[in-house]
């Protein structure tokens, strides 16, 4: 059996003190529902296993004036339960709601999720449509990526070895602004998506002055979409405008077919769900 060692760090200083001191194949804990089974296929490699759950600014989240400051490593079950965050941030709240049980949820989180990079992570879209930064620690400092950027490919991020995502930092919307995060799975629940979107937005006098689109699970990894998000922008978000949205998501999707969708099929129903989920957002930037 290949050697296993586990460590619990109580700090941040201490967590980055391991990661320059580890060798071999190491590994960030923060939620485990992903990673525990991805060990089981490689258990003859020899492993460091470093859990961040232990150290309280991974598990935290904070409201500022500039934002939110997510700690990578809560739950789900947390997050969705504050309702402060929910009142600025409902389509991320939609998102984390929808990875796994309600016994994932206890375990899985916003960061895990991210650092899985899974093109079908349902956060990741409602990140990248919130304009959501990502702080990376390592022995070599700090340094700051965008959402759309951070993951590179399917499974794969741009962490080095010796890095961890730090914290995901969010900006506090604009007045009248609000987000929505729509999937498709082929159950009613405990699925993953065969194709997502997340819409952010602001309203001005009944007109969308700016927009967010962000697609998932139609392309190796989520995409920013800047042209459906210039059909959102100067309109009210009539037919025209929600279908011409829909029609650049559908372009800008790139997914493979399998047994659970076609090509076709994803790229058309990727274009539905941004039209929903921006009429959603429109709806409730102008209750706000």
């Amino acid at each position: 059996m290949a050697e296993m060692i586990y460590q619990s760090p109580k700090s941040i200083e201490e967590a980055v003190n391991l990661l320059a001191a580890s060798s071999g194949s190491v590994n960030i804990l923060a939620g485990g529902t992903d990673l525990i089974i991805q060990m089981q296929a490689s258990i003859d490699a020899p492993r460091v296993i470093i859990d961040v759950k232990k150290i309280a600014e991974m598990t935290q989240a904070e409201l500022t004036d500039d934002g939110l400051l997510l700690g990578p490593s809560m739950c789900c079950a947390e997050l969705t339960a504050r309702e402060d965050i929910k009142a600025l941030f409902p389509g991320l709240v939609e998102s984390a709601y929808l990875i796994g049980s309600s016994q994932v949820q206890g375990r899985a989180s916003v960061g895990g999720n991210l650092c899985n990079s899974s093109p079908a992570a349902d956060t990741v879209p409602a990140l990248i449509a919130l304009n959501a930064s990502c702080q990376i620690l390592g022995p070599a400092g700090e340094r700051t990526v965008k959402a759309e950027d951070f993951v590179t490919g399917v499974g794969s991020n741009c962490l080095a070895e010796d890095e961890f995502l730090r914290c995901i930092e969010i900006p506090r919307p604009a007045p009248n602004s609000a987000d929505a995060y729509l999937r498709f799975i082929p159950r009613t629940e405990m699925d993953i998506a065969v194709a997502g979107a997340a819409v952010s937005l602001t309203v001005k006098e009944g007109i969308c002055s700016s927009a967010r689109v962000a697609i998932g699970a139609v392309a190796p990894t989520a995409l920013l979409v800047p042209e459906a998000a210039a059909c959102l922008v100067g309109t009210d978000l009539g037919t025209a405008d929600l279908n011409a949205a829909a029609a650049a998501a559908t372009a800008a999707a790139t997914p493979i077919t399998d047994r659970r969708g076609t090509v076709e099929f994803r790229k058309h129903i990727v274009g539905v769900l941004t039209k929903r989920a921006a009429s959603i957002a429109f709806q409730r930037a102008k209750g706000n």
